[in-house]
């Protein structure tokens, strides 16, 4: 297997079972252009967009927190008519309602373009977290799972699920050339849901881990499975560890560099 095929029939399936057990279903089609996307979200969006930390005491919604339940994957395909580009789905109650208690947040990417390949597995995922990139919105992440804050400031500005989905599809479109369509999935309905979606993304990441581990290979770098654990100080290979964590941040830095980001903001500003 190539790509996510299967799975992404699997979520379709998994979708219309929560759809029949009475589980509000939204379904949002937004312009699958970025720069458009861009111009119409009010909230800023690119590197170093979300400065600081969200404290609790600003924060409007919290999203995906452990106790509540998380799961998020990333999904891609050749197959671009496997994708509905532009279409943003919610499952369960939007953002007004985590003012009150935290909800659950299961988030899924599905990505098509003809030239995705296994080189694109570690971007894909590292963009799905979203880092700093959207006034408003702070990512407490680990793999596998966003824990999110969101802003009172943002809530103000009308922050919700479909605005999230544009932040990622146009996130994805401009920083990722590769990538033709996206379609997002949003899940708050509860943690019965989620424990479902995390089923698929235990055999989602099981392919993704081979598809990094043979992008490293076609590239010459020998693997080495770690075996040390957390106690990385009593290891002999920790300085090359290092030097290799170093030479990724700097190469982060530059192919960040070399995105052009038209903001809305921005745009005003030059008239």
């Amino acid at each position: 297997m190539e790509s996510y095929d299967l799975y992404v029939e699997k979520l379709g399936g998994l979708v219309e079972e929560v759809r029949g057990q009475g589980h509000p279903v939204r379904e949002f089609d937004v312009d699958p252009d970025p720069k458009v996307l861009i111009d119409q979200l009010p909230l800023r969006i690119g590197p170093g967009s979300q400065e600081g930390i969200i404290l609790r005491g600003d924060t409007h919604a919290e999203l995906g927190k452990p106790a509540a339940g998380s799961s998020a994957f990333v999904m891609w395909t050749t197959d671009t008519s496997l994708v509905r580009d532009g279409r943003v789905t919610l499952v369960g109650p939007d953002m007004d309602a985590a003012t009150a208690t935290a909800l659950p947040l299961g988030q899924v990417l599905i990505v098509g373009g003809k030239m995705l390949g296994k080189q694109e597995q570690p971007l894909l995922e590292q963009k799905q977290y979203l880092s700093s990139l959207l006034e408003g919105y702070m990512v407490k992440s680990s793999p596998g799972r966003v824990w999110s804050r969101v802003s009172k400031a943002a809530a103000a500005k009308g922050f919700d699920f479909e605005m999230l989905g544009k932040a990622l599809i146009a996130i994805l479109k401009t920083e990722l050339p590769q990538v033709e369509s996206v379609e997002v999935l949003f899940v708050t309905s509860g943690k019965d849901e989620i424990e479902k979606l995390e089923r698929i993304a235990a055999q989602v990441r099981v392919l993704g881990k081979a598809f990094r581990r043979d992008a490293l290979r076609e590239k010459g770098h020998e693997l080495i499975d770690c075996t040390m654990g957390t106690d990385c100080a009593s290891c002999d290979v920790k300085p090359d560890c290092d030097d290799i964590r170093d030479v990724v941040k700097i190469r982060k830095r530059r192919d960040r560099s070399n995105v052009v980001w038209a903001s809305r903001a921005e745009g005003e500003g030059s008239k």
